[in-house]
């Protein structure tokens, strides 16, 4: 080797000033691509932390991989494409770096021939034309070259592996912020360093652990923001920062005096990227900022599709934004979705209304839901039933900016409330009984301001009344008191009757009869459900009547007549079938459960309940779920370990439906007497210890349980089967958390789960392994 090659291993690396935190895995994973891709790209949008990572493998590789050199070439502040060769030359030879353009790219490729180097070329996006040709011409001349780029779009050229660098992992939003729970999320933890280096001894506390977690969270994990956020951190508390995110561009102006002008400020990283941008990539950038949560292919085209953006051009300039890592794609339920960096969607925003077509554009994205929600009333009896719920669910985020619109502007409060009651069960199944009520209460009393709430029979009154029908129906479902329930049930059949709203009117019927099933006057609730349903199949509706025999069959194989639940849930399975319809089918099996273990039959029971729910959790309808739950827990009173287990989850589930009840109340006084049975079988601290487990366990954990859904592996649930097989696939947590639609934070929990089952200290041997049991033969 020659001597100023040697020499020259290190060019342009630098000591690391901080410590780089959360990125072990990318490391790794970027190390290994490099040993067989010639070309890798790490994308991403600016301040996610590329040259960081970048510079980390390039010191790692100098060690070992590439004995003829590691080069870094900087190129942010280079402007003129015609310097890009002469400029990376200087950082191979720099006694001679005045050649021409064409003299330098030859010079450059001589420099390198054979040699076994890696070349790290940093922030391309600029030049990104002039880089992708010096890049190939690089690559063509020296067989032994690696390049390693950075750029917020990939080169584009042939043999490129592109490596998009995301955002730190945070915590979940549902989960709980002690500094336990935060102690191993990246995010927090590199707030906290950056802190401690304005503010000796920071260290998280418990009073503070929620704000810090939220501060990260809303900061999307970038660490470019969390390191300006942690700066402010030498004269605002983590609350008061949290308090200020509502301009998170004047907060976040504190970098390095020493960094380039486009690092100083989050503002001025972002308007880095957008004049990046062409006309038409700006102005979609800013309509697809009206989007919260994402947004699919289809509803992009319906709300940003004009004569200045025409629909034609739309899917190209999209494509642009992804390239330019403003847009972020993923696959989700086997559809393209996209979504934009929390930071990224409020600069657009910003420029929305800058441009004062925020109004015009909002009123386009509600639409746009109003229409989605109604259709999917319209086809929620049949086949797509699970897919509509799926697609609802997803775009929860723009429902709520929807709703949010018709709020802020007098007179769309009406509009608001159709957006809110279609489908009639959206709230219900959803599993957000207190988010439902809340929005149709808001909704309720604007339209009262606006004077339309006494019109009773105007044109489109029937949506208010269905819309005071539902939430009262919500509020019996969290518990209200029967008194308060009874007086709005009655005000909502008289506008019902005043404007001759029949349907209406059914509903209410059928809202008795399910205080009558409270009561546990079965016989009262049967009566009142089939009046409804006879409303119901008088005004074609199928679903709303088949919904009443439903309830029908579960008061009667509750308490009433056994023979008569029977025929029922036949006629609700059979009709359930002919539609390929999903939730009715599994109240029918509900009813069935409740049958079983009425003719005690535990077994038969658990298996019912068990099919019910694998009908019901799609909609994670929680309500029903806990019936079924509830039905399993008595069946296994000869276990009651598992039993006592069983009733911590019903605790949690309770718990996550929002009301009062603890249980359905026609089943709780067997509850009680079926609780106090097991804590008298039992020690006290393992009754606790038990019910605990299953109260503090996630969803996934607490379906399996219920469910017995286990895998070969001793103790491994199918979840977490699927966790570590996703892992051996290379895939980081958050990867993971958007390929099985569950929080990151879940995703995380799982596979440290796994390591301490397995006896595993890394995600390395766990990889190994899942990748030996996929391999294994069968029986083998």
């Amino acid at each position: 080797m020659e001597t100023d090659a040697a020499m020259g291993a290190f060019a342009g690396l630098g000591g690391e000033l901080t410590p780089l935190i959360g990125r072990r895995t990318e490391t790794a994973q970027i190390t290994r691509l490099l040993s067989g891709a010639r070309l890798v790209t790490l994308s991403g949008v600016g301040g996610v932390g590329k040259t960081r990572l970048a510079l980390r493998v390039a010191a790692d590789a100098a060690r070992s991989a590439f004995p003829d050199g590691v080069y870094v070439a900087e190129l942010a502040d280079l402007r003129d494409p015609e310097l890009l060769a002469p400029g990376v030359l200087g950082t191979l030879d720099v006694a001679n770096p005045g050649r021409p353009g064409a003299d330098a790219t030859a010079a450059l490729a001589a420099r390198l021939g054979e040699r076994r180097a890696l070349l790290v070329l940093d922030n391309c996006e600029h030049l990104i034309d002039a880089c992708a040709r010096l890049t190939d011409a690089l690559l063509r001349a020296a067989p032994g070259l690696r390049v390693l780029a950075t750029s917020r779009q990939p080169l584009g050229i042939v043999g490129e592996h592109v490596f998009p660098v995301e955002p730190l992992p945070v915590p979940d939003a549902d989960a709980a912020h002690s500094v336990r729970a935060l102690s191993g999320n990246p995010a927090v933890a590199l707030f906290a360093d950056r802190a401690a280096a304005v503010l000796p001894g920071f260290a998280v506390t418990e009073s503070d652990a929620a704000a810090v977690a939220e501060v990260v969270r809303r900061l999307d994990g970038l660490p470019f923001a969390l390191e300006l956020a942690a700066a402010r951190m030498r004269s605002l508390t983590p609350q008061e920062i949290l308090e200020r995110l509502t301009d998170r561009f004047a907060l976040l102006t504190g970098g390095s005096r020493v960094a380039a002008d486009r690092q100083r400020t989050l503002r001025a990283l972002i308007d880095w990227s957008h004049e990046l941008c062409t006309e038409r990539e700006r102005l979609l950038w800013a309509r697809a900022s009206v989007f919260h949560g994402g947004f699919d292919l289809e509803s992009l085209e319906r709300v940003c599709a004009d004569a200045e953006l025409p629909p034609a051009a739309l899917l190209d300039t999209l494509d642009a934004l992804v390239a330019r890592s403003i847009v972020n794609r993923r696959q989700e339920h086997g559809r393209s979705r996209y979504h934009m960096l929390e930071t990224v969607r409020e600069y657009g925003h910003e420029r929305l209304a800058a441009s004062g077509s925020l109004d015009t554009v909002r009123g386009r994205h509600r639409d746009r839901y109003a229409e989605l929600t109604a259709r999917a009333g319209q086809e929620w009896f049949g086949p797509r039933q699970v897919d509509w719920f799926t697609r609802l669910r997803l775009d929860h985020p723009n429902l709520r900016a929807a709703l949010e619109f018709c709020l802020e502007r007098p007179g769309q409060a009406r509009a608001g409330l159709a957006l809110a009651v279609s489908p009639r069960h959206y709230w219900i199944t959803a599993g957000v009984l207190s988010e439902g009520r809340r929005w149709l209460s808001r909704l309720l009393a604007a339209d009262h301001a606006h004077g339309d709430g006494d019109d009773a029979a105007g044109p489109d009154a029937a949506v208010r009344v269905q819309a005071q029908v539902t939430e009262t129906y919500l509020g019996i479902l969290q518990g209200d008191p029967e008194a308060a329930v009874r007086r709005a049930l009655a005000a909502c059949e008289a506008a019902a009757r005043r404007g001759g709203h029949r349907l209406e009117s059914a509903w209410v019927w059928h809202h008795h009869g399910i205080l009558a099933v409270w009561r546990e006057d079965f016989a009262s609730a049967a009566r009142l459900f089939t009046r409804a349903r006879t409303e119901f199949d008088a005004q074609g509706c199928l679903d709303a009547a088949l919904e009443c025999q439903v309830k029908f069959a579960i008061a009667h194989a509750y308490g009433g007549e056994v023979a008569a639940a029977d025929e029922a849930c036949g006629e609700v399975e059979a009709a359930a079938r002919a539609h390929d319809e999903s939730w009715l089918h599994g109240m029918a099996l509900l009813a069935r459960a409740l049958l079983a273990r009425r003719a005690d039959a535990p077994a038969r029971a658990i298996a019912h309940a068990r099919a019910a729910i694998v009908r019901l959790r799609p909609f994670q309808d929680w309500w029903d779920v806990a019936m079924c739950v509830e039905v399993i827990a008595w069946s296994t009173q000869d276990s009651p370990r598992r039993a006592a287990r069983l009733l911590g989850v019903l605790h949690m589930v309770w718990e996550s439906v929002g009301g009062r009840l603890g249980s359905a109340p026609f089943m709780r006084a067997q509850h009680l007497r079926f609780e106090a049975a097991v804590r008298e079988a039992l020690p006290a601290t393992a009754f606790d210890r038990e019910f605990r487990r299953g109260a503090r366990a996630t969803v996934d954990e607490a379906m399996a349980w219920v469910l017995d859904d286990t895998t070969g592996v001793p103790g491994l649930t199918r979840r977490e089967s699927q966790v570590a097989e996703l892992v051996s696939e290379g895939l980081t947590n958050k990867d993971i958390a958007a390929r099985l639609t569950i929080a990151q934070r879940t995703a995380e929990n799982h596979v440290e789960r796994i390591l301490g089952k397995l006896g595993f200290t890394s995600r390395t041997q766990l990889a190994v392994w899942a990748y030996e049991q996929r391999e294994k033969p069968a029986g083998g």
